[in-house]
């Protein structure tokens, strides 16, 4: 069994101070296995911005899988825009921008769905895909497979398709779990004071082989509260929602 922390749209530069505490604090308690950010780490992509959020990310449990999101490419520095659109994400988050983390019980693959067209939308094309399912081939069957990616899939089924059983993802901030032939897991935002009508929030997933476990936790107040559990348990047809264990 391993325990994912699922953070996403930090936002700096735009956030929330109260929460960055509060979310630290909570993640370190929980000491996961592993620590998903799926993307939006700034608001503007400015480098005061992504100097920020390297600090934060380093005051978190490693290992990580980090991807950026449509907000980490520059809005109104068009040259930067075309000819180097991750350039500040790379400099200072990582040089990988579809990083990813295999052991015996999980496989976590970053697919980036920001690019230089990106303004408020993502994709993810059939060659990153491809990348996805020649990277998963070989692993046992026993390993849970999961992509992370900023912008929600339209079609998850084009990743059942190339043997991945889940997708975490951000961008909408919400927080929701769905089963289907594929899990479809996104965070909450995690540090931005734009929270529309949730609070700032945070996935951990409890990941097995034949079991996914998703709890949200939510800023209440000064204190990330855990909220209910959505579980689902995996059968021939791929991930249905199931009681408590």
């Amino acid at each position: 069994m391993r325990l994912v922390a699922h953070l996403s749209d930090l936002h700096f530069g735009r956030v929330d101070p109260a929460a960055l505490e509060p979310l630290r604090r909570r993640v370190v308690e929980l000491a996961p296995d592993l620590v998903v950010i799926s993307g939006d780490l700034t608001q503007r992509a400015r480098a005061r911005q992504f100097r920020e959020a390297r600090a934060f990310l380093d005051s978190l449990p490693r290992p990580q899988v980090v991807v950026p999101g449509n907000h980490d490419v520059p809005l109104y520095n068009v040259l930067a825009r075309f000819l180097r659109p991750l350039g500040g994400y790379r400099r200072a988050i990582g040089a990988d921008v579809e990083p990813s983390y295999v052991d015996d019980e999980i496989a976590v693959l970053g697919v980036n769905s920001a690019h230089a067209l990106t303004f408020k939308g993502g994709w993810v094309n059939d060659r990153q895909l491809e990348r996805v399912a020649q990277t998963l081939k070989g692993l046992p069957p026993e390993v849970v497979r999961i992509v992370v990616t900023h912008h929600p899939f339209e079609a998850p089924e084009r990743l059942a398709g190339r043997g991945v059983d889940g997708v975490m993802t951000g961008h909408v901030h919400a927080a929701s779990a769905a089963g289907q032939t594929v899990l479809v897991v996104q965070a909450g935002t995690a540090t931005s004071s734009r929270t529309r009508e949730t609070p700032n929030s945070f996935n951990l997933l409890r990941v097995s082989s034949r079991r996914i476990d998703v709890r949200e936790y939510c800023l209440r107040g000064e204190s990330f509260a855990p909220g209910a559990v959505d579980s689902f348990q995996r059968d021939m047809a791929g991930w249905v929602r199931c009681g408590p264990a």
